[in-house]
């Protein structure tokens, strides 16, 4: 099975042939700041199994073994990387529904409030709300 993603614009798109390995939520702190949310969600792929199909992502060298991958147009995170190791942004994956953690990693970084969303109350937008709004995203799927 091929899997397919990318960023936000579609400035970096990849293909993964084959497996999906280990799904995680990871609570530190440098996840946190790499994707600006509660926590970074990521799945491991094999580097021989990954193609870049449109550019590839600029990277940072977020410690002395990280380096994360992202979008240099439109700021999307895309990978978490070791000398060992190749992770994908859960979230860049255009069927991101597929894909399900398996494991957390530093819990107890996470803000405190993370552990109560499911019971936050849910506001319904008024019908027709979204109907003016025009996105300039890349949708769900190569182009």
């Amino acid at each position: 099975m091929a899997w397919t993603g990318g960023c936000q614009c579609g400035a970096v798109r990849f293909r993964v042939e084959g497996d999906l390995g280990r799904a995680s939520i990871c609570h530190c702190r440098m996840c946190q700041k790499a994707t600006g949310g509660p926590f970074g969600a990521f799945v491991t792929v094999q580097r021989d199994d990954l193609t870049w199909t449109r550019a590839e992502p600029q990277r940072f060298q977020s410690s002395n073994i990280v380096r994360r991958g992202f979008c240099a147009a439109c700021g999307t995170p895309l990978t978490f990387e070791t000398d060992r190791s190749t992770d994908l942004s859960i979230f860049a994956f255009d069927r991101v529904g597929e894909i399900t953690p398996v494991i957390q990693l530093e819990p107890e970084r996470s803000p405190a409030w993370v552990a109560h969303v499911a019971g936050l109350p849910v506001v319904v937008a008024p019908t027709g709300h979204f109907d003016r709004i025009i996105s300039h995203q890349h949708p769900d799927h190569d182009t």
